[in-house]
């Protein structure tokens, strides 16, 4: 959410960043709602101000005798309260007309990030590992023999309808290898702390890291007004939801691997064979709560954990800044990894990482109290997938085959497999 006080301050400023986000003149609905609603608690307070006057009068005219008077005072009196109730509820449905169109407007690129429309206009920062040279045909890692037998999505079908997976075998066997790696690389070389949250979250919580109001149709909920995570971002970020927290507490850095739920919605005939996109799926997220001056730092740090995890598994990828038109509504900045398939002779994202500074932490309303003393201020909050597990399993799958249809397991793994080091034809570990 925005500082209404900044825009009030610099609205042409303010218009000018979420014009590169395409939205235009935003700052006049939020001001004019602004306006009446501040004039709304002045004119209470003015009328409280003549109601407590008139009060306070009443009890004169009452003892000097003078009833024309005191029945006029104590007309005010009862006019004036009306007033004040009168104001304060359209103060009151003011704030909250106010607060919701806050709620609704994305957040401000940093000035560092490229303008663009789409995807088309996002800008590469690097890229590591080489492609391998096949001799034969790629195939996709559904089409794999030694995935075949352990990736049936025809029975997934059967039990809950389209863009869902049954994994069996040696191939859930190394779907699991692929978390439990993330989650102990994340805990012990790069100082997250591991942790276990619920899947089903209160309303505001998704309000707190913005996937509500403008994205409800995304996710799903359940009958008692539960709704099912998206991602570990919502409830690793909410930890310090309403709180303030000392400032030698940051940064926090947490991990978590969880199940997330998306329906996809507009997605329709997008990815739908395999299991890249899917309504159920699992994610080892890092969330990071920081000081504001550490926050840039913090996300390249943060995507240097990601990076790290695709190095690990000797997978080529490229790291790309996504553009003002391909942003999350929640981000200031946000950098794309994309690992390669070589079943689509292409890169596809893995992992997103994004910096939002103070913007979920308003909505939140998590904040740090300086240790020199002072005013309470707002954190800075992180999230990124370390990374998302189903589409590991198809980097290692696409990136590890071989002619006679096995597949080569990168070396980190074996020790989650029991030493073995391949998949076979057979669809068996070996």
């Amino acid at each position: 959410m925005h500082d209404i006080r900044a825009i009030r301050e610099n609205p042409a400023a303010f218009d000018a960043a979420l014009a590169r986000r395409g939205i235009t003149d935003a700052s006049s609905r939020i001001l004019s709602i602004d306006a009446e609603r501040r004039a709304a608690i002045q004119t209470a307070e003015t009328a409280q101000a003549e109601q407590k006057k008139a009060a306070r009068e009443v009890g004169a005219a009452k003892a000097a005798g003078n009833e024309a008077e005191f029945e006029r005072l104590r007309a005010l009196v009862g006019e004036k309260k009306a007033e004040v109730a009168a104001m304060q509820d359209r103060a009151k449905a003011l704030d909250t007309e106010l607060a919701d169109a806050l709620m609704e407007l994305p957040n401000l690129p940093l000035e560092d990030v490229p303008e663009g429309a789409d995807e088309a206009d996002n800008v590469e920062l690097r890229r590591w590992g080489s492609p391998r040279a096949l001799d034969f045909a790629p195939r996709e890692h559904y089409d794999l023999p030694g995935v075949a037998a352990g990736m049936d999505f025809e029975l997934a079908a059967k039990l809950s309808g389209s863009r869902f997976v049954v994994l069996s075998g040696a191939v859930a066997r190394l779907h699991r290898a692929l978390a439990q790696f993330m989650i102990d690389t994340h805990v012990e070389e790069n100082g997250l702390v591991e942790t276990w949250t619920p899947v089903l979250v209160r309303e505001e919580m998704m309000y707190g890291t913005g996937q509500l109001p403008k994205f409800g149709e995304d996710s799903y909920r359940t009958t008692n007004g539960w709704w099912l995570v998206p991602t570990a971002e919502v409830t690793l970020t909410n930890i310090v939801n309403g709180l303030i927290v000392e400032e030698g507490y940051l940064p926090r850095r947490y991990v978590a691997h969880t199940q997330c739920f998306r329906s996809e919605a507009g997605s329709a005939g997008k990815d739908t064979a395999g299991m890249l996109r899917q309504h159920q799926f699992e994610k080892v997220e890092m969330v990071s709560v920081t000081h504001p001056e550490a926050s840039l730092a913090e996300h390249d740090r943060m995507t240097r954990c990601a990076e790290g995890i695709l190095e690990a598994l000797e997978l080529p990828y490229r790291t790309v800044v996504l553009c003002t038109g391909d942003m999350g509504f929640g981000a200031r900045k946000t950098h794309d990894i994309e690992v390669w398939l070589p079943g689509q002779d292409t890169y596809r994202e893995i992992s997103s990482v994004s910096v939002c500074g103070d913007f979920q932490a308003r909505r939140m309303n998590a904040r740090y109290r300086p240790a020199g003393g002072g005013k309470p201020d707002f954190v800075h909050t992180l999230n990124g997938s370390g990374l998302a597990v189903g589409r590991a399993l198809i980097a290692v799958l696409e990136n590890g085959q071989q002619a006679d249809g096995s597949v080569t397991l990168p070396a980190v793994l074996h020790p989650y497999l029991g030493g073995r080091t391949t998949l076979t034809a057979q669809g068996a570990l070996a």
